[in-house]
């Protein structure tokens, strides 16, 4: 597809998105959508591998420079996990910045001492480690090449990356400039491996109302390729020592919600993170989850913006006046719907053991909880 501005991207070349698409999605407005009846979270702890990233996003507060960036070691990994399984999470959130060990070569050298080629290999070995302190591991370790997505996949109930956009932005400039092709392609990788998988976009980094049109109906497409999207955020950026534009307003954010609920099929969440977004203000433009909140860690990529409790949750959603459920990091649909799981993940809500009994219970009372 080409935009009528012909702004000389192809990021969507490979995309059956045409104009009209676009702009059918460009006149939804909140009144098209409806509340949906529930909202859901998921209780996690949050395990930054490490700060180091190959890129350099003007928004991104993640990233340390090389020098200042170092790796979670094995045991501080464990305590971490235990931490959170011990206070009844049953999501371990990894993240880290993409391929970090390609930039810095104190990340590289560090993963060689500890027998591993890559930062994937270690992550593979601590999502072993979350699994066997009793966890189901998600990771977010962003851009992924098939064979590396294969790997992950069977030590994952789920994964993710932001999609963003799909317009080229100066926020995403510099020497090591973060593509739109880069995020469809792992999406894509995703999908042909068949993970169930958490993208989304950002509103507010330069894009306009046709990229964001352009971005939810390429994840519309990818999904109905594979079926693998199970929920998609929408996530403003927020203010921080490196992003001082303006935060997107409320109604701005209102209608970016309403055209990702209008644009994604019913059984695909649509997220609202509700420590970076007004959550209360959006709740009737089709958002049903709330995402993963952590009783012990902090957001690590957004250290300014606390997470809430599970009393405020439940406040946003009685005030909304709707039931409130806890999930999985992977959605209960892809669980009995068979093959998107590996059998190790499979084994771990199948254990004769007080977290089995736990992702069970969730399972059973949490997704979608019935009216009261």
């Amino acid at each position: 597809m080409q935009r009528p501005d012909d702004r000389g991207r192809d990021a969507l070349d490979d995309f059956d998105i045409t104009t009209g698409d676009v702009d059918r999605l460009c006149a939804v407005t909140p009144d098209d959508v409806a509340p949906a009846p529930h909202l859901s979270f998921a209780r996690n702890v949050f395990l930054p591998l490490t700060t180091a990233c190959r890129y350099t996003c003007t928004y991104c507060t993640y990233f340390d420079p090389p020098g200042e960036a170092s790796l979670m070691d094995r045991e501080d990994v464990r305590n971490v996990l235990e931490t959170g399984a011990d206070a009844g999470c049953t999501e371990a959130l990894f993240t880290f910045g993409d391929k970090p060990d390609d930039r810095y070569e104190a990340i590289h050298d560090q993963l060689d001492a500890w027998g591993h080629d890559s930062i994937h290999e270690y992550l593979y070995e601590m999502c072993e480690l979350a699994l066997d302190v009793g966890l189901l591991p998600h990771s977010n370790p962003g851009d992924l090449e098939r064979e590396e997505m294969a790997m992950l996949a069977e030590v994952n109930a789920s994964m993710g990356v932001m999609l963003e956009t799909t317009a080229d932005v100066d926020a995403h400039a510099g020497p090591r400039k973060k593509t739109p092709e880069q995020r469809l392609d792992t999406i894509r990788a995703a999908g042909e491996v068949g993970i169930p998988f958490t993208t989304g976009i950002l509103v507010g980094i330069g894009e306009d109302w046709e990229d964001r049109a352009e971005s939810l109906l390429a994840i519309r497409e990818l999904d109905e390729r594979y079926g693998h999207i199970q929920e998609v955020l929408v996530q403003p950026v927020v203010e921080n020592e490196r992003w001082n534009s303006p935060t997107p307003d409320a109604e701005t954010l209102r209608r970016a919600v309403a055209m990702a609920r209008s644009a994604l099929p019913e059984e695909v969440s649509i997220q609202v993170p509700p420590n970076l977004a007004p959550v209360r203000e959006v709740l009737d433009c089709g958002v049903d989850d709330l995402g993963g909140v952590s009783p012990v860690t902090d957001d690590h990529i957004n250290p300014d913006y606390a997470w809430p409790g599970l009393d405020e949750l439940e406040a946003i959603a009685g005030e909304a006046g709707v039931p409130l459920g806890e999930r999985l990091p992977v959605y209960e649909r892809f669980v009995d719907d068979g093959g998107w799981i590996d059998e190790r993940i499979e084994a771990a809500l199948a254990a004769d053991t007080v977290h089995g009994e736990r992702f069970r219970s969730v399972l059973e009372h949490g997704e979608n909880p019935a009216e009261v």
